[in-house]
């Protein structure tokens, strides 16, 4: 299968992938903003379904419409600081309302291509999205190492952080606007209904295995590639979608870990 360069292209996003899901699933889950990914990954089908309608990339429309998003969304948190849930309802049913209207609209025949996004292909992966995905896992991993103990206090002690003379306004719009990115770019692989699992689960396997921050992050990588790995098998020899199959796969492990642990 390798000879495929999809294949090959494929395994070479999987790896990028499993760098950067932990480390952005572990600050969602810390910060209690797990549904995030699952209502940026809503609104990116508004974004995919604008750049078919438009006859544009999808993929540059849907980084573009996502990043309002996430701005909007840290906007929306701010405003409902009680009851910061309501900005996740409000985004994520008016994201979905936008992209079945603009799927309306197209009557261009491009079901198959809404499809692709809404469940994920590996043979749609593109040479171009591969260098977007290097880029932006550099991008992540650099800031990581830079602002790995500002976010821990922030994400643990917001006010602390805030004393602390910290930029707390910037640093969570900076992490709402790079998970979106991620979100845009991992949808064509994995889907946009099972995205959110990829950012969140190897995180959440891993938080069973360490109690240590770092150790949370190097477990939840290796977890990650095992799983993003095992999925595209799945779905080269059984055709199942990889999102599917690679989700399957991270529930299976921490049925297996929560059993034994």
């Amino acid at each position: 299968m390798f000879f495929y360069g999809f294949m090959q292209r494929a395994f070479q996003a999987s790896i990028l992938i499993s760098l950067i899901a932990p480390v952005l699933g572990l600050f969602l889950i810390l910060r209690r903003q797990s549904l995030m990914a699952d209502t940026l990954s809503h609104v990116s089908l508004a974004g995919v379904a604008l750049g078919l309608l438009l006859g544009y990339d999808p993929t540059w429309i849907n980084i573009l419409v996502i990043v309002i998003a996430a701005i909007s969304l840290e906007y929306l948190r701010k405003v409902y600081r009680t009851y910061s849930e309501i900005s996740i309802a409000i985004l994520m049913s008016g994201g979905m309302a936008v992209a079945l209207v603009l799927m309306g609209l197209n009557d261009s025949g491009g079901t198959v291509s809404i499809q692709q996004f809404l469940f994920g292909s590996i043979v749609t992966i593109s040479n171009q999205q591969v260098w977007m995905l290097l880029i932006l896992t550099s991008i992540i991993l650099i800031l990581y190492g830079i602002f790995r103990k500002p976010m821990y206090t922030l994400t643990f002690d917001e006010e602390t952080a805030y004393t602390a003379g910290l930029p707390i306004q910037f640093m969570s719009l900076l992490f709402n606007i790079l998970t979106g990115i991620t979100i845009a770019l991992i949808m064509p692989i994995v889907g946009a209904l099972l995205v959110s699992a990829i950012l969140i689960m190897p995180a959440a396997i891993s938080i069973r295995l360490s109690k240590r921050f770092n150790g949370v992050i190097v477990i939840g990588i290796g977890v990650a590639l095992t799983g993003m790995i095992l999925g595209l098998l799945a779905s080269y020899y059984i055709g199942t979608p990889p999102g599917a199959s690679i989700t399957l796969i991270y529930i299976a492990i921490f049925s297996l870990i929560s059993v034994f642990k």
